[in-house]
Parts: C-alpha cells; sequence; structure tokens
C-alpha cells in the first residue's frame, strides 16, 4: 500500500488551518539553543507531546495552561510506542487543539519525524516542522572545533550506531564509514562502539585516529571526553549507559 504523499499536510502559515499540528526541534537540551519559532510555538500551544530529552527548561516556554504529556522514548527503559505517540498527535489535533510535538535535537536527523508525519497525512491533519540545532553541531561547538575543514575535512556523515532492535545495523557502509578524511557522527552508539570500531579498524580506519565522547549534550552535567577510536572502544566496553551520548570521529581539530 502506498504511504499518503507528506506534501499534502504541509503548510506555511499555521495560521490558515483549523486543524494543525507543529513539529517542534528543541535542540539539544540548554534552553537557550531554541529557536524564536520554537518558543513561540511553545508559547501558543494548548498541548505539548514531549521526548525525556526535550523536557527540563526548554518546556518552561510552553504556555503556562498547556497540558504537557510526556512521550519520550530511551533505551533500556519502558517508553510510549510510536504508534500511541500518532494516536495521540492526531487525536488532539482532530479535537482542535494546537499541538506541538516537541522533539530533541534536531527532529529531522534519527527523530522518527518520518513516522509521525505520514500518521498526520493520512488522517489529513496540516503540519510545519521547525528546525532546531542538532545535538552534533552542539557537541562539536561545546568542545570548541569545527565539523568540518578546509583540507581535511570536507564532508560530514551523520550515522546510527543501533538498529530497530538497538544493535549495530547489518547493512553499514564500511569504506564510507572508514574514511580517515571524513567527520563521521554517530547518533545512539554507545553500546555498539566497541563492535563499530572493531570494524572500522578492519577496514583501515587507524585506532588512533581522534574522537569525541559527548555525554548530555546542552545539559548541565554535560561530560566531554577527547580521545581515539581505540581509546573510546575500550572505555564504552565497561563503561553504563547512564545519559545519552554522541560520538565523533575523524580529522577532528583537537590541536585548537
Amino acid at each position: 500500500m502506498r504511504e499518503p504523499p507528506l506534501k499534502a499536510g504541509l503548510v506555511s502559515d499555521p495560521a490558515t488551518p483549523s486543524v494543525f499540528v507543529s513539529l517542534v526541534s528543541a535542540g539539544p537540551g540548554d534552553p537557550e539553543l531554541l529557536t524564536l519559532k520554537a518558543v513561540r510555538r511553545l508559547a501558543q500551544a494548548q498541548v505539548v507531546l514531549y521526548d525525556d530529552l526535550a523536557s527540563g527548561p526548554v518546556l518552561d516556554h510552553a504556555h503556562p495552561q498547556a497540558e504537557l504529556i510526556a512521550v519520550g522514548k530511551r533505551a533500556g527503559r519502558p517508553s510510549a510506542r510510536q504508534d500511541h505517540v500518532n494516536a495521540l498527535l492526531v487525536e488532539h489535533a482532530l479535537a482542535g487543539r494546537r499541538v506541538v510535538r516537541l522533539k530533541s535535537g534536531d527532529s529531522g536527523i534519527f527523530g522518527r519525524l518520518e513516522e509521525e508525519l505520514v500518521a498526520l497525512a493520512a488522517a489529513g491533519i496540516a503540519f510545519e516542522i521547525v528546525p532546531g540545532v542538532t545535538s552534533a553541531s552542539a557537541a562539536a561547538a561545546a568542545a570548541g572545533i569545527p565539523l568540518t575543514r578546509r583540507l581535511t575535512a570536507r564532508r560530514v556523515q551523520f550515522i546510527t550506531g543501533a538498529d530497530v532492535t538497538g544493535r549495530l545495523p547489518d547493512d553499514i557502509h564500511w569504506a564510507a564509514i572508514a574514511d580517515p578524511a571524513v567527520t563521521t557522527v554517530v547518533f545512539m552508539g554507545q553500546r555498539s562502539f566497541p563492535e563499530l570500531a572493531a570494524g572500522l579498524r578492519a577496514h583501515g580506519l587507524p585506532g588512533d585516529t581522534p574522537a569525541l565522547f559527548a555525554e548530555a549534550v546542552g545539559h548541565p552535567h554535560q561530560r566531554l571526553i577527547r580521545t581515539t577510536v581505540d581509546d573510546l572502544a575500550r572505555l564504552l566496553e565497561t563503561a553504563p549507559v547512564l545519559q545519552p551520548g554522541l560520538i565523533m570521529y575523524g580529522p577532528l581539530a583537537f590541536g585548537i
């Protein structure tokens, strides 16, 4: 069965339709990294369905009388099913409420955005996407380094370290992610990185390639570790996963 075209629900002026959802990107967690548009949509919302990582001080911008509904997903912990989240979006929008779906980071990057857009389009509900600061940009900024370098890192690639089962995907393009001249950012890869690092070495990436581990980016307890691919793999073999983390490796400008 063909999926409904997403364009059907896309609108540029949220004041026009009476049934409408704003899919708002909250950034990595620091409320000062919210866009002005995100702040305005939160202030107008009657219902906010929010991710765990988009909670805390970010929700202070929501309308005081808005209904706040937690629908977050965290690895290894009980979380809302995607079909339940979709149903809530449709239910509240069809009831005529101003709905904000608040998603962490930038919702278009490993944020399960497509599933929610498909559900809204199928229900004939108009929507807008409000982009935000991705945790990759925030992590690089916090570490004081650029994601690209004019001579040594002319490409950036974002990959996921987990498939739908939580394991390392089995269709990895090893030649691409083992390219030493590329900045590679791994989302959701803390558990699988030791296995990923072994594959990288087998495909020619030196084990002393610079790596950055960024934990709880944008939050008060943020932690940054500058290390190498091999040393990070050894660290993550035994370290418990307590906070969301991001991994970056390649020709990182650690010498700045």
